[in-house]
């Protein structure tokens, strides 16, 4: 029996306009077959959970270069939680400093990918940590 592919939102929060990594990322995560959707540049909160709601992705990507990692990721964490939507795995990729990476994980985020990460570690923890 053929197992589903597991689906990720890519996701671009806040005013950050960069996106060759995230949209690098989601071509990876395409190619090791899993079905991506790339929110696009400048999401609110309201509108990542909005799709991840919609679409019923099993992880959440979140692609931060601007710095708001902590604040962003905090509050949509709440806004996921309030609309039952924990179970989702929640990643972040991005400019993330050594020093937050423990601060993400006790807010929630299972894991943190900073820039320049490599896409097959990316790919093998999804795979190894989202039951299928």
């Amino acid at each position: 029996m053929k197992k589903n592919p597991i689906r990720v939102l890519i996701a671009k929060p806040g005013l950050d306009g960069h996106d060759r990594g995230a949209k690098v990322v989601a071509l990876a995560l395409k190619q090791a077959g899993m079905e991506v959707i790339y929110t696009g540049l400048r999401q609110t909160v309201d509108q990542i959970t909005n799709t991840a709601l919609q679409e019923d992705v099993q992880v959440v990507g979140l692609s931060i270069l601007s710095g708001a990692h902590l604040p962003i990721t905090k509050k949509l964490l709440q806004k996921m939680k309030k609309e039952g939507l924990e179970e989702m795995m929640v990643l972040v990729g991005g400019n993330v400093p050594k020093a937050d990476i423990a601060k993400m994980k006790k807010l929630g985020v299972k894991e943190v990918f900073p820039t320049g990460s490599r896409f097959e570690d990316i790919v093998s923890f999804i795979q190894s940590n989202v039951p299928n």
